[in-house]
C-alpha cells in the first residue's frame, strides 16, 4: 500500500478511479433501517454475525452514518450464492472462503472521513454496532446488573428453585426421618411427601378458600405434615402451615358460607409459591433442563424484564386455571406452567420469522412433539394439565403483545419502521417510549393502517386475558362455577382396581372410631 493511502479516506490514494464504487444494488437508507427479527434459540450461535469482534469492512461505517443501524442485520434471510442479490455484495459482508478482500490491510491505520481526523467516532455520528445492531457507544452507557448477554433471570430462578428443593428434602428428613417419602407410599418422583409440599406452599384449595365437600362433611381433622402412616391426624391449620388458617366452623352449610367470611382460609400466595416447589428429583430435573436451554435462549432474545413478566404471569395464570377446574383435594407444584408460557414465545418467534430460519419445519416439529408429550403425561394420575394449558395461553397472548411484529407484517407497515419505536432517520433520536411520553400525539403521526390494526389486536388480546384472569379469580373465591367436561383435559376415564383416574383428588371424608371425620389423603399433582 502506498504511503499516501494512509491519509486518504479511500484505499488506493486520492485517485478517484481507484476508489471502490458502491454496488449497483445497494439498499436504500430506508431499507437499512429495518430491524431484523430476534435470533432463534435453534440457530447456530457461532454464525459470524454474532461475533462482536469481527469487522469485515473498513467502509461499513458509511451505512451506519446514514441510518444509525447496521445494514448487516436488515435482512437475515439466506439467499444462497445469488450474487445478484443486493446483500451478497455489500461492503460489510465477510469475504467468501478462499477469497481475498482487496481492501483489507491488517497493517493499515484506521481510516476516517475528511475533516474528522482525530475525532471520536461518536462525535462524528458514527457508531460501531454490537451483534444485535445497537450502537456500542450507547451500549457502553448501559452497563449494569442486567447488561450484556448474561441471563440473570434464568440463573437466579434456577438457583432459587434448586435451593428450595434442597430445603424440601431437608424438611422432609426432619419431619419424617428420610429426605424422600418412602412411607406410607413411595414417591416415584424421588422427593418429599405431598403433605410436606402442602406445608411449604403448594397450591391446595382447602388452604385457600371454603371447599364444599369439607363444609358439608364437617371435616375437622387432616393428615399431619410428618405423617408416615394413615392414622396421623392434625388440624387444617397444622397441615397448611405458613401462619396457619382459621379453624373450619362446624355445622356451617355451603349456602351460608358468606355469613362467616372471617373464618375462610385465604392463603392466596399459593398461586405463586408453587412455581418454586418441585415434587422430586425427576420433576425438577426435567423442568430445569428446559429452563436452562429454551428458557435461557429466549431471555437472550427478549431481555430479562419481558422474560420475567411472561414467566411469572404464565405460571400464576396456570395455577389459577387449575384451581378453578382441577380436583379440590389435589395439590399442585412445579414451574411447568411458566415454562409452557416460554414455549409459546418460542413458537411465536418461529412463526413470525419462518422465512429466515434454516430449518423451520424441524423446529416446529420439535416444539409440537415436546408439547404433545407434556400434554399426554398430564392425562396421567397426579399430573395437572390445566396449569400447562393456562401457562401456554398466557404466554401466547403476552407474546403477541411484547414480541417484535411478524416479519411479513413489518413489510406491510413499512420496512423502515421499527416495531416498538417511531420511524425516523436520526440515529441520535430519543427512544420510542421517551418520545411517546414527551410527544404522545407525534408518536402516532404517519402510522399506516396495518400498524393501527395490529396494535388494536394486541390491545384487545391484552384486555381479554386481563379480564379472564379477574373472572377466574372471582369464580375461585365467589361463584364456584364448575365445568362438567373439563376433567377430560387432565385425566383419562381409566379404572385401576376400585379407583377411577378422574376421581383421584376428590375429597372423600372417612370416619375413625375415636375421632371426627377426616379427609382422605390424595397424591400431589405435579406439573411436568
Amino acid at each position: 500500500m502506498a504511503a499516501n493511502d494512509y491519509y486518504s479516506p479511500f484505499p488506493g490514494g486520492n485517485n478517484p478511479s481507484s476508489r471502490p464504487q458502491p454496488p449497483q444494488h445497494m439498499p436504500s437508507a430506508q431499507s437499512l433501517q429495518s430491524i431484523s427479527p430476534p435470533t432463534s434459540p435453534f440457530d447456530d450461535m457461532n454464525h459470524y454475525d454474532n461475533n462482536p469482534h469481527h469487522d469485515y469492512s473498513s467502509t461499513a461505517h458509511l451505512a451506519h452514518t446514514q441510518t444509525g443501524i447496521s445494514s448487516a442485520y436488515s435482512d437475515t434471510a439466506y439467499h444462497g450464492n445469488d450474487q445478484s442479490h443486493p446483500y451478497n455484495n455489500r461492503y460489510d459482508s465477510p469475504p467468501a472462503a478462499g477469497q481475498h478482500d482487496p481492501f483489507a490491510d491488517q497493517n493499515a491505520i484506521p481510516l476516517q472521513q475528511p475533516g474528522n481526523m482525530g475525532t471520536h467516532p461518536a462525535a462524528a455520528g458514527v457508531y460501531q454496532m454490537d451483534p444485535e445492531g445497537r450502537p456500542r457507544e450507547k451500549m457502553a452507557k448501559k452497563k449494569g446488573w442486567f447488561s450484556g448477554k448474561v441471563t440473570w433471570v434464568v440463573y437466579m430462578l434456577t438457583t432459587i428453585q434448586v435451593g428450595v428443593f434442597i430445603g424440601e428434602l431437608i424438611r422432609n428428613g426432619i419431619l419424617t426421618g428420610t429426605p424422600i417419602q418412602i412411607k406410607p407410599t413411595f414417591n416415584i418422583m424421588i422427593g418429599p411427601s405431598p403433605y410436606v409440599l402442602i406445608n411449604m406452599g403448594a397450591r391446595y384449595q382447602p388452604c385457600m378458600h371454603y371447599v364444599e365437600a369439607v363444609l358439608d362433611s364437617n371435616i375437622s381433622l387432616w393428615p399431619c405434615p410428618n405423617t408416615t402412616t394413615s392414622e396421623s391426624i392434625c388440624s387444617l391449620s397444622d397441615l397448611c402451615g405458613m401462619g396457619g388458617v382459621p379453624d373450619q366452623p362446624i355445622g356451617l352449610q355451603w349456602e351460608d358460607r358468606k355469613t362467616k367470611p372471617d373464618q375462610e382460609p385465604d392463603q392466596w400466595w399459593r398461586f405463586i409459591t408453587p412455581i418454586f416447589l418441585h415434587a422430586g428429583i425427576i420433576h425438577i430435573g426435567f423442568n430445569m433442563l428446559l429452563q436452562l436451554t429454551l428458557g435461557r435462549d429466549m431471555e437472550k432474545e427478549i431481555g430479562p424484564l419481558r422474560f420475567a413478566l411472561v414467566y411469572f404471569a404464565a405460571g400464576i395464570f396456570g395455577f389459577v386455571l387449575g384451581g378453578n377446574y382441577a380436583a379440590e383435594g389435589i395439590s399442585s407444584v412445579g414451574a411447568s406452567g411458566s415454562l409452557f408460557g416460554i414455549l409459546a414465545l418460542v413458537m411465536l418467534d418461529l412463526l413470525y420469522n419462518w422465512s429466515t430460519r434454516r430449518s423451520p419445519v424441524k423446529d416446529l416439529l420439535f416444539l409440537l412433539l415436546d408439547m404433545a408429550i407434556s400434554f399426554v403425561l398430564g392425562l396421567l394420575p397426579g399430573l395437572d394439565n390445566f396449569s400447562h394449558i393456562g401457562g401456554f395461553l398466557m404466554g401466547f397472548v403476552l407474546g403477541i403483545c411484547i414480541l417484535h411484529s411478524p416479519q411479513a407484517l413489518r413489510q406491510r407497515i413499512g420496512v423502515d419502521e421499527p416495531p416498538y419505536a417511531p420511524a425516523n432517520q436520526n440515529p441520535h433520536a430519543e427512544p420510542g417510549l421517551q418520545k411517546f411520553v414527551k410527544q404522545p400525539v407525534g408518536f402516532f403521526k404517519g402510522r399506516k393502517p396495518f400498524w393501527w390494526a395490529w396494535w388494536l389486536v394486541r390491545a384487545a388480546l391484552l384486555v381479554v386475558v386481563f379480564v379472564g384472569f379477574i373472572l377466574l379469580l372471582r369464580n375461585f373465591y365467589e361463584w364456584r362455577n364448575g365445568c362438567s367436561w373439563c376433567h377430560h383435559l387432565t385425566c383419562l376415564p381409566v379404572k385401576t382396581g376400585n379407583t377411577t383416574w378422574c376421581d383421584i383428588g376428590n375429597i372423600k371424608p372417612t370416619t375413625l372410631a375415636t375421632s371426627q371425620p377426616t379427609a382422605t389423603s390424595a397424591p400431589v399433582r405435579l406439573l411436568l
